[in-house]
């Protein structure tokens, strides 16, 4: 960037703003415009390569370089016109002022997600493969700088160039390596948890030998001038380590949890961070270093980090940060690899790069026993590269201590480590998937013996979720004389673009369980510490876990932890939610979708809750429980699943049951023939049912559950029924009923996943505070999901 600043000192200070075209100005003469359009093209091309790539896999880091590199000389930039209208030499001055600003507040956020207690807590596994990980590439690569500074390196700084070529080849990316582990679901397994323990220790040990290598890059004047800097840079780090955890601690407590942050304790954050920057460019490291240390000092407890995040990361790594890439990518022209030698050294570098990581981690890997397969795993985890590896790259530019053919080497180095980590892992690890347990029979809630465990998987997007799950755990206890009650609650959470998304890693073990302090009440833990005072307080064996998934594969992360946990039922929370005036709000519809595909795909029975408040905003103990269910049957398997589930509800002694059994008319009977139901069909659903609803008809004297039978002779008259119950506190019905009176029902349904008595009870015709469980149930033979232009419901609804 020094050779940008001494080309633009020589041109004619830009103007900030123009006159306008009428006038016969060209924005693009001046700085602001210019720049608007400088990040705009920025973005665009970044966003669409990144499009492009992602069928293969790819982290967004590899479109930004790669849009960088094709926005300079090696590509667009040899058209003159181009350069000279878009990326004029007086422009590079606001631009890599902007992708420098944006760089440090990214680093910052980096070092917020780097937490140094959790460094303290890594295995000996994880240490012993950083060391690793970094000491012999360093070695080769310092090798390696020998050949380099012989051939195309000539007159530089053998010292510095050592170093720097040393810390390029063994640094590895911990945001990139995050991103690829929870795109490939590997965050909590023990290869993921290995390799990010190894990978956060690497980043801080890359960091402190690039600060190394920048103190030996300076001293140009005496020796003693690097030990000056060495000197002040420590004494920065005990200063900031003095001054700044106190400080932000009191802040945080100043941060109630539920309570929008202060945005002064913000500004006041940013502005630390840059004085912070300011204090380190002024010693001679570099400015990016005290935004690092103030990052990962800030602590992590509580909504203050959190809020830091969501306020400052869209900016900056949505926007600035590219630009970022851009300057790199203008410094970068392949064009100067030319001649059978740069080649060469170019496939040196890539080897000595791969080698060293790879060979490296897969011997220390091999002699702490890990499996093969997972030994070669970790060793192209390790050897992916990132943004840390451009602002190595960049910072031995601007020194003068990489000239424009090793720079570009270096650089496509790092764009071909990271590409090829993805498809090998893939190809390489295959962790095999655990063998479904032989006692996994019991899929459903309706089965021969009901006393035996009934396992629950309870699945919640958000805390607001948790008082009306724990409700319905509440009421699913059963009897003392049944074998008990097993859930397990699972918390989806989104794998998004944003990079904060890394923090997910901090909040998943190897067993999916969050990470849980006792000792800590952050808000990281409430979900474990509602889940746990539940457990203690009624005997139910309870377990949080955490899935990070993308939206199209969630679905994934939800069948197989019913699969492993041999759950008996899934309970999926709708995509709506309730607002004030008690109507139905989307909340996102991609959950919608994941709802669906859980539905075609469940290994068990599936329920979907559209809740109302069920119990109220918070738990409910079990003596103050009163509520009433009502199971509405048509008849079919989803029916009969239904009211298995409503009638282990009515065991509880603050519950009772009530039983709409709907009758066809002869009326609706004589029209069934006319639409070819076959008489021997439905009789057999008829026995079934008959069967299975004689049980509830034994029992007058139970006064928890009331049978009903109602005869109804049109869609009409069903839903004037359910109006008479709509007073309950929650419905429970079947997702597709059988039978001649659920085929009255004959109109489209907006809602296909929740069948067509589920989508009249949460139509906006229909007024009832009522929560509505529609449950389906597991049938191996047939196909769980139908299509939606079956699903009907009455137009009746729409009542005037």
């Amino acid at each position: 960037m020094a050779s940008n600043a001494t080309q633009a000192s020589c041109s004619t200070p830009m103007k900030v703003t123009s006159n306008g075209i009428f006038q016969g100005d060209n924005p693009l003469d001046y700085a602001l415009p210019l720049a608007i359009i400088q990040i705009v093209l920025v973005v665009v091309l970044t966003r669409i390569l990144a499009f492009l790539l992602r069928p293969l896999r790819q982290p967004r880091v590899i479109a930004e370089i790669v849009g960088g590199i094709l926005l300079g000389p090696s590509a667009l930039g040899r058209n003159k016109n181009y350069v000279n209208s878009i990326f004029p030499s007086r422009s590079l001055v606001v631009l890599d002022t902007l992708a420098n600003l944006g760089l440090l507040f990214f680093l910052f956020l980096v070092g917020l997600e780097l937490d140094l207690k959790s460094l303290q807590r890594t295995g000996k596994k994880a240490l012993a493969i950083a060391v690793a990980g970094i000491s012999l590439p360093f070695v080769l690569g310092a090798g390696v700088s020998f050949f380099l500074h012989k051939t195309i390196s000539e007159g530089v700084k053998a010292a510095p160039f050592l170093v720097f070529m040393g810390v390029a080849l063994s640094i590895t990316a911990f945001p990139v390596l995050a991103r690829i582990l929870a795109e490939l679901k590997l965050l909590t397994t023990d290869v993921g948890q290995i390799a990010m323990s190894a990978a956060a220790v690497n980043d801080v040990a890359a960091w402190i030998l690039l600060a190394l290598a920048i103190v030996l890059s300076g001293s140009e004047h005496s020796p003693l001038t690097s030990l000056w800097v060495l000197l002040s840079g420590a004494g920065f780090i005990i200063f900031s380590i003095a001054i700044i955890p106190p400080v932000f601690k009191w802040i945080a407590h100043r941060c109630p949890q539920g309570e929008p942050v202060n945005e002064m304790y913000v500004c006041a954050t940013l502005a630390v961070v840059l004085a912070a920057g300011f204090c380190t460019d002024s010693i001679g490291i570099h400015a990016l270093f005290g935004a690092f240390v103030i990052g990962i000092l800030i602590p992590k407890e509580g909504p203050f980090s959190g809020a830091l995040v969501e306020k400052v990361e869209d900016l900056v790594s949505g926007l600035f940060l590219p630009l970022y890439f851009v300057s790199s990518g203008l410094k970068t022209n392949v064009a100067t690899i030319r001649g059978t030698q740069s080649w060469g050294l170019l496939v040196l570098v890539i080897f000595t790069a791969c080698f060293g990581k790879i060979v490296g981690t897969l011997v220390v890997s091999l002699l702490l026993r890990i499996p093969v397969q997972e030994a070669i795993t970790l060793g192209f985890l390790m050897n992916t590269k990132g943004l840390v590896e451009l602002v190595v790259l960049n910072i031995g530019k601007d020194r003068k201590i990489l000239n424009d053919q090793t720079f570009a080497i270096c650089v496509l180095m790092a764009i071909f480590t990271t590409f090829i980590t993805t498809p090998i892992v893939i190809a390489v690890y295959k962790p095999a998937k655990q063998a479904i347990s032989a006692d996994y029979k019991h899929r459903t809630i309706e089965r021969e013996d009901p006393d035996t465990q009934l396992r629950i998987l309870v699945c919640f997007h958000s805390t607001l979720n948790i008082p009306t799950i724990i409700n319905l755990i509440e009421a699913s206890r059963g009897t003392e004389k049944r074998q008990g009650l097993c859930v397990y609650a699972l918390h989806l959470m989104e794998l998004s673009e944003r990079t904060s998304a890394i923090l997910m890693v901090h909040k998943a073990r190897k067993n999916g369980l969050p990470f849980w302090n006792k000792l800590q009440q952050s808000d990281d833990n409430q979900v474990v510490v509602a889940f746990e005072a539940f457990r203690q307080l009624n005997r139910v064996f309870i377990r949080p876990m955490t899935a990070i998934s993308a939206m199209h594969d969630m679905y994934e992360d939800i069948c197989t932890s019913a699969e492993r946990k041999r759950a008996a039922i899934i309970i999926l929370p709708f995509h709506k939610h309730q607002r004030l005036d008690g109507t139905l709000e989307t909340t996102r519809n991609e959950f919608r979708w994941v709802n669906m595909r859980v539905l075609e795909h469940a290994p068990c029975s599936v329920g979907i809750l559209v809740d109302r408040g069920l119990g109220g905003s918070s738990h409910v103990s079990a003596i103050n429980v009163s509520s009433t269910v009502t199971v509405l049957f048509f008849g079919g398997h989803d029916d009969r699943e239904a009211l298995s589930y409503g009638a282990r509800m009515a065991e509880h002694p603050g519950i009772s049951l009530i039983i709409i059994h709907f009758v066809a008319s002869n009326d609706i009977m004589r029209r069934m023939v006319k639409i070819d139901i076959t008489a021997e069909s439905s009789n057999s659903l008829n026995s079934t049912d008959t069967t299975f609803l004689a049980s509830f008809k034994k029992n007058p004297d139970d006064s928890s559950v009331k049978f009903e039978e109602r005869e109804v002779n049109s869609a009409k008259e069903i839903v004037e029924v359910v109006r008479e119950f709509s007073w309950c506190n929650l419905f429970v019905v079947g997702r597709m009923p059988e039978g001649p009176v659920a085929a009255a029902l004959t109109e489209k349904a907006e809602c296909p996943e929740l069948g067509p008595v589920g989508s009249l009870l949460t139509s906006h015709d229909f007024s009832t505070s009522a929560s509505v469980l529609v449950v389906q149930q597991y049938n191996s033979s047939t196909s769980q999901l139908t299509s939606s232009s079956t699903t009907k419901i009455p137009r009746t609804w729409c009542l005037t």
